[in-house]
């Protein structure tokens, strides 16, 4: 039985950072699929920021090793719409039109190139390892399972969280009811159960000017 593992990386770091407050080390990441989950191959798909050199150096680290592919695209800006809104004087009970400024959002979608790996590499005899919470990805973890595979594993964080008093989660639903509907074949992993195998360590410089 061979094992692949396929990693989103905007996806995982977004959720890693954000829901668990710690930052993956890839290096790490890929080690740990390797050694301790039997991989014989690891995909990582993501965009590198213009100057971002940090990352660019720990890529470059991870497309060197045996056990890793590493496939990126360049990271893009794009104008978010701005807001119009309506503010009326207290005094005068004039109207006058104010524009926020919604700022840049940055993309760098490589879901059709995972998308195309895990459909070569799904058979009988392959078990799929998954790094998203997207559920974008639910048609075609089916696809996986008609093709024979017998298990895909899905790594992310799905506990809910009250934003506004609203209840939020990073954790598509679509995926949810998978899990729920293909209990046999699809199972969640959740990243916090790994976190202290593939953390990056953080270094505190302590600043005594």
């Amino acid at each position: 039985m061979k094992r692949y593992a396929f990693i989103d990386v905007q996806n995982t770091a977004s959720t890693a950072q954000k829901m668990l407050g710690f930052i993956i080390d890839w290096v790490k990441l890929s080690d740990y699929l390797k050694n301790n989950r039997s991989c014989s191959e690891v995909y990582l798909y993501s965009g590198i920021d213009t100057g971002d050199l940090e990352t660019a150096k720990e890529f470059d680290v991870l497309s060197k090793t045996s056990c890793c592919v590493l496939k990126t695209k360049s990271i893009f800006a794009y104008k978010n719409r701005d807001k119009r809104i309506i503010l009326k004087c207290a005094k005068c009970n004039n109207e006058v039109i104010q524009t926020i400024d919604m700022g840049y959002t940055k993309k760098s979608n490589c879901d059709v190139e995972l998308s195309v790996d895990i459909i070569e590499r799904a058979s009988p005899d392959t078990e799929i390892l998954l790094f998203t919470g997207d559920g974008d990805f639910e048609y075609l973890i089916r696809r996986v399972l008609e093709k024979g595979t017998k298990k895909v594993y899905i790594f992310s964080y799905a506990e809910r969280y009250v934003k506004f008093g609203i209840t939020m989660s990073r954790f598509s639903t679509k995926l949810r009811d998978l899990i729920s509907e293909k209990s046999d074949s699809v199972f969640y992993v959740s990243l916090k159960d790994i976190r202290e195998k593939i953390r990056k360590d953080m270094t505190i410089t302590e600043d005594k000017q």
